[in-house]
């Protein structure tokens, strides 16, 4: 079958990345339609617009959504494009799990010293609809010595229980079986209280083959560096999801491998792939951007979308050809954004 996927480009080095990924889908054979989507800071400053509502309709024809990167913080003040385009996508098309893989690929180098691919391979679940992100909260007196600004944390219990199925579901497909359930519920012992008593209450009664542990996220950051192979998979709320990954990140050889998926586990609306960083307008148009991420998110879109032969075959073919770079990017990756595209297009 064919799929109709859209390409959200966007800025900076966003648009480099995504043709390369746009490279490895071709390479698999499978058949898709690509429906471009002009969205970005060159449409808000042109127009004066992020996300018109005809285009969120359009959005919710398609069957999967591959983003590069947005973001141009010397022309558009931060918070407009990653509220209005990044924020309302997840919250208006529901895409309550955000996946991030943290596996060290054979051959790239990590920071910890004596780890290696064995000790690297996990998988956060990151709530991705709640929490500080919905943003509650509000400013009185701006700009004067009485300002005072609230940011509150919002948590439901079917917003938890439905990222904890997704993320025990997860774990129990996974050869060791753990769950590792990420919080502060020490101090924040109203949401970290309802998170427990739900991780608690599921794996009793509908995941008993799955080994739970708590680990307060202050915790979390120190194993990472100090026992990353403590850790199978990992669900944790939106803002330490966020934190967690980039960390993450950095142990698994860089921003350049770290792709990610926005899910909407149901499937009643298209879900949203993204390599996990920004959008790097410094180096744009330089051919300095490492397109692995953004390859490897393309891996995992395929894999949501049944083509689990393809997916394979892309993952395979971008961990062969990064244990031949520098996956930090810039002058010294060894090879171009598009040279790279091109490695992993005929290895596939």
């Amino acid at each position: 079958m064919s799929y109709r996927v859209g390409i959200i480009a966007g800025d900076g080095i966003g648009p480099e990345v995504v043709a390369q990924g746009m490279k490895a889908i071709g390479a698999t054979g499978v058949a898709f339609e690509r429906v471009d989507l002009d969205l970005g800071a060159e449409r808000y400053l042109r127009d004066g617009v992020v996300l018109p509502d005809e285009t969120m309709d359009e959005i919710r024809t398609l069957d999967v959504v591959l983003l590069g990167a947005v973001g141009d913080p010397a022309r558009v003040p931060p918070g407009i494009l990653e509220r209005e385009l990044l924020l309302r996508l997840r919250f208006e098309l529901d895409l309550y799990v955000n996946l991030r893989p943290v596996k060290l690929i054979p051959g790239v180098e990590t920071p910890l010293a004596g780890k290696t691919a064995q000790d690297i391979d996990l998988v956060v679940v990151r709530e991705n609809s709640e929490g500080l992100y919905t943003g509650a909260g509000g400013i009185l007196g701006e700009g004067t010595a009485r300002e005072v600004a609230t940011q509150e944390s919002v948590n439901t219990r079917s917003g938890v229980d439905r990222v904890l199925e997704y993320a025990f579901e997860l774990a129990e497909r996974r050869p060791r079986k753990h769950l590792t359930l990420v919080h502060k519920t020490n101090v924040l012992t109203h949401a970290g209280g309802l998170w427990m008593r739900a991780f608690t209450d599921m794996g009793e009664l509908n995941f008993p083959d799955v080994e739970r542990e708590y680990v307060h996220v202050d915790a979390a950051c120190l194993y990472l560096v100090t026992q990353p192979e403590r850790f199978d998979v990992v669900v944790t709320d939106n803002m330490f999801g966020d934190i967690l990954t980039d960390l993450g990140a950095g142990i698994a050889g860089g921003m350049g491998l770290a792709a990610s998926g926005n899910i909407n586990p149901p499937r009643r609306s298209p879900s949203l792939f993204e390599p996990v960083h920004g959008s790097a307008p410094d180096i744009a148009g330089r051919g300095w951007a490492n397109p692995l991420a953004c390859i490897l998110s393309v891996a995992m879109m395929l894999d949501h979308l049944g083509e689990v032969d393809a997916a394979r075959r892309v993952e395979a073919a971008a961990t062969q050809v990064a244990s031949k770079i520098d996956p930090r990017g810039g002058p010294e990756m060894g090879a171009t954004t598009d040279e790279i595209g091109d490695m992993v297009a005929a290895a596939i």
